[in-house]
């Protein structure tokens, strides 16, 4: 019995590291056009009686403007093209913060947000928290920067059933998402921490102020680098980006 519960447990576990990292290899080359959230809210919209709102369309990272990767960097993580994938000084900041009680903060970085949208559940118990770290290393060692922003720009939540830099351009800007402005995208990046209750098509007073503030950081980030350009050659002294 023990030798039978022994053999099912190795199974298990082979299947669990060879099923996720086949779909990490996968997703390395393959637009992920659904993710767990995205069928998530479908049912949340379902049961709260509403119609299905699914805005979604994949497009490559040379057809997003150029300026929304610098802006979600200058709001969301402004160390992405320097990390690997965990910004322990951000977590360690982040946690102090914390003790000291008031507003909680986070330290998600760009490639754990990525992580958690395309293979995992919203939530933070210690149990998904374990399984994101897991995929934000697998993706961090599979995947170049620039296609882990590819996909954090077509996967995350932008707007209520908007899914994607081209979706919420279409929907809150009427253009394409390589035609989106500076402003624009900074007023994107604003809306990030909560997409659901900050709407950039009706930016309230406090969004105005963030985008401020990201257009600010923005001046202290190089462009983002193109594939297999060196992503470190290029730092900026004196602003937040270092």
């Amino acid at each position: 019995m023990f030798d039978k519960l022994k053999s099912i447990i190795k199974w298990v576990v082979v299947l669990f590291f060879s099923s996720t990292i086949l779909s990490v290899v996968v997703y390395r080359f393959l637009p992920v056009y659904v993710t767990p959230l995205m069928v998530i809210r479908c049912f949340q919209q379902v049961a709260d009686g509403e119609s299905i709102k699914w805005h979604h369309h994949w497009v490559p990272l040379d057809e997003i403007s150029d300026h929304l990767p610098v802006a979600v960097m200058a709001s969301e993580d402004q160390r992405f093209l320097l990390h690997h994938g965990f910004d322990f000084g951000a977590i360690q900041a982040a946690a102090k913060n914390n003790r000291r009680g008031g507003k909680v903060h986070g330290a998600s970085t760009i490639s754990q947000q990525t992580a958690k949208n395309v293979f995992l559940w919203p939530g933070r118990s210690w149990t998904r928290k374990g399984f994101e770290a897991y995929f934000t290393f697998l993706i961090e060692m599979m995947w170049s920067k620039q296609r882990i922003m590819e996909v954090y720009l077509n996967s995350i939540e932008m707007g209520d059933g908007i899914y994607g830099a081209d979706a919420v351009a279409e929907y809150h800007f009427n253009k394409k998402a390589d035609k989106l402005f500076r402003d624009e995208c900074a007023l994107i990046a604003a809306t990030l921490p909560n997409p659901r209750k900050f709407d950039s098509a009706h930016p309230s007073s406090y969004m105005r102020k963030r985008q401020r503030q990201i257009e600010h950081e923005m001046k202290f980030i190089p462009s983002f680098p193109r594939e297999g350009e060196d992503v470190n050659k290029n730092t900026v002294v004196g602003g937040a980006y270092k």
